[in-house]
């Protein structure tokens, strides 16, 4: 047997065991038809709230956008996102206490399995919920300049973000022993990541240093294509930087979590 076979049955592996990881957690899903709902209504009450609320923004002299609705859905979308992402370590500690995390990682399977199938549940039902955000967005009367082609790319963009958060919050998972310990944490950043992007608000119209801190915010990288689909339409470079940039950190997220997991005692 070859080296390349010897690698190609090891990748098969990975993806298998990360399916059967996955589709656990997608049972978990169905079962909570509530959480479901709360999860969408959030989004909805800051699309109503913050669309009528800051509408007039839009014309102020140097807003990039017709209207604040249509600046603010992306935002939006992507918070559906980031906020599955960030909340998606909570499995680890649930697992961890009623004893399934133990038999997982005493089970014959890779550890990149178990952060990568996860990371896909949490990714999949985001992106499904971003989906719905982005629907109501547009009954709500937002424009979107890219046509059809351009909602898939921006579903991808959303994917790719809640999949590195998600690594992100399922290495805490495995480093934190408790269930407050990590919520102190994630509640802590979700906010502040979002207000130091340009989510809600454009650069230029944030102090001087807010503005520095927004480029080294990986939601920018995910929200500045986002928007650019909504209102200008295909902008093929930005589309292309921002995915390939979103890519490699999940990517490198990834391997963090995995290598956190292969050092973990439980």
């Amino acid at each position: 047997m070859t080296a390349g076979q010897d690698v190609w049955i090891a990748f098969n592996t990975v993806i298998q065991d990360s399916w059967w990881v996955a589709w656990r957690e997608m049972k978990h899903l169905t079962r909570e038809k509530i959480r479901i709902v709360f999860t969408l209504v959030q989004p909805v009450i800051w699309l109503v709230l913050m669309g009528n609320m800051f509408r007039r923004i839009a014309d102020v002299p140097g807003f990039p956008a017709s209207s604040y609705l249509d600046y603010m859905a992306p935002g939006i979308v992507l918070m559906t996102t980031l906020f599955a992402g960030m909340f998606g370590g909570m499995t680890i500690i649930w697992d961890r206490r009623f004893g399934y995390l133990e038999k997982m990682l005493a089970a014959p399977i890779s550890r990149a399995s178990i952060v990568v199938g996860k990371a896909a549940a949490i990714t999949f039902q985001a992106t499904a919920q971003a989906m719905m955000i982005f629907l109501l967005a547009l009954v709500f009367g937002a424009h979107f300049a890219a046509g059809w082609s351009g909602a898939i790319v921006l579903l991808f963009l959303a994917a790719l973000i809640c999949a590195f958060f998600a690594a992100f919050s399922l290495a805490l998972g495995i480093v934190l022993k408790r269930f407050e310990t990590l919520m102190v944490i994630v509640n802590f950043l979700t906010l502040p990541l979002m207000f130091s992007s340009n989510a809600m608000m454009p650069t230029s119209f944030m102090p001087g240093w807010l503005a520095s801190v927004s480029r080294f915010n990986p939601v920018s990288y995910a929200i500045e294509p986002m928007r650019s689909l909504f209102i200008v339409g295909w902008d093929a470079p930005l589309v292309a930087q921002g995915t390939a940039t979103l890519a490699v950190l999940a990517f490198a997220m990834t391997v963090v979590a995995t290598q956190l997991f292969r050092r973990s005692a439980i």
